[in-house]
């Protein structure tokens, strides 16, 4: 019976500690690191490109949030299908999935291995394999720099987040 309460609190104990000690995956609870003049540093490293749906310029705009993850790209197999915004997802778009940030949100993902960088639209959900918090469309994995390797570390700098929500078709 000792045994069992044992493994019992040594569980409880374990997984509180994971929680306290694992960072947030969510991009607005995450504080913002090192100074405006480092930051305005490494910005300047990055190849932008801007985003061409938009009369304004993305390139210039400051992150909402940012943080590290790892990021693949999906392509000829969900060619031509209806993504969660209901929109048909097209593999040489600028376009990305992401599992919780609003559909319609604008995002600047930089590859941190080149520094090439690209803003894309967040119009459909996933990925879901487990590590990963980011599908990009083939075209802009082929942009980054890692169409070949299928990962990458990436930074994602959450650039705008629309006013109104997108109506979300599949969660």
């Amino acid at each position: 019976m000792r045994a069992k309460i044992f493994v019992v609190l040594e569980s409880v104990f374990l997984g509180l500690g994971i929680l306290v000690l694992t960072p947030s995956i969510n991009p607005m609870t995450i504080s913002k690191t090192g100074t405006s003049q480092q930051q305005a540093s490494e910005s300047q490293n990055y190849v932008e490109t801007s985003y061409s749906s938009s009369s304004k310029s993305k390139t210039s705009l400051k992150p909402l949030a940012a943080w590290e993850c790892t990021t693949s790209w999906y392509g000829e197999d969900f060619d031509g299908l209806p993504t969660a915004t209901g929109e048909t997802y097209d593999m040489y778009a600028e376009t990305a999935a992401h599992p919780t940030l609003p559909l319609g949100s604008i995002v600047r993902v930089v590859n941190t291995r080149n520094h090439r960088s690209q803003i894309v639209r967040i119009n459909d959900r996933g990925p879901y394999v487990e590590g990963r918090e980011l599908d990009v469309s083939y075209q802009v994995a082929k942009q980054l720099g890692f169409d070949q390797r299928g990962t990458a570390k990436v930074r994602l700098e959450l650039l705008e987040v629309p006013s109104r929500p997108v109506a979300d078709h599949r969660n």
